[in-house]
């Protein structure tokens, strides 16, 4: 089976660790042995993390687009909605979910888009769009592939703007650098293998320093200092 997901993922943090943007979307095609992406579709956003909930319809949007150049039996978002099919839900099922009320809102505001580009997929490609969140293995690596494509776009910036950032890496996750590629493992319990990765086409990684600390006020997340060379 082949999956295409995707997620959005690496949060820029505050002096007190507190989030305050997202940084990257990717969408990904993931197939047998389900490790990592086969293809990807990547592009940095820098949304508020108050509007986090936007991006799941820009993550939608860009499976969309990653379809029109692969071939995939099924589509995978990050919406933790029993795996239903996006283009069959209603707000009255939304609204009987055990989802909170602040949630319920903002899903309800986002339906109609969600739906239109569940029905284009559907119409287009003949596939489902599940709401299967992080059930779903492909999600996952569209989460670390997202974080790989991120912390390069952020080493873009940090370049640019010649200043330091903090970056909030995705649950138990680890990065490395190989080469001109950036990896995110995987550290969850049998997902040892289970890695995103970005190549270093513009070489920013030898022109920063980074250093990896555990983030003191969310257990099971790291977080990543970067600043340019001197």
């Amino acid at each position: 089976m082949k999956v295409v997901s995707a997620d959005s993922s690496v949060a820029i943090l505050d002096s007190e660790f507190t989030p305050q943007y997202l940084v990257a979307s990717a969408s990904v095609l993931v197939e047998t042995p389900y490790r990592e992406a086969h293809q990807r579709l990547a592009k940095p956003i820098f949304r508020e993390v108050k509007d986090g909930y936007e991006v799941i319809a820009g993550e939608a949007e860009l499976c969309r687009d990653l379809l029109s150049v692969v071939k995939a039996d099924v589509v995978h978002l990050d919406l933790s909605l029993g795996a239903l099919p996006v283009e069959d839900l209603s707000p009255v099922q939304l609204s009987n979910m055990r989802v909170s009320n602040k949630a319920r809102q903002h899903l309800l505001r986002l339906l109609p888009r969600l739906r239109k580009v569940a029905g284009e997929i559907k119409r287009v490609y003949g596939l489902d769009v599940l709401a299967i969140g992080k059930e779903s293995i492909p999600v996952r690596v569209a989460e670390l592939t997202a974080a790989a494509e991120a912390v390069l776009f952020a080493c873009g910036q940090v370049l640019e703007e010649k200043e330091e950032v903090l970056l909030g890496l995705p649950s138990r996750s680890q990065p490395r650098v190989a080469g001109r590629r950036l990896y995110l493992y995987s550290l969850m319990a049998a997902e040892h293998d289970v890695r995103g990765y970005a190549e270093d086409s513009e070489g920013v990684l030898s022109k920063v320093d980074m250093v990896e600390i555990l983030n003191p006020c969310a257990r099971g997340f790291r977080a990543l200092r970067v600043k340019p060379k001197k």
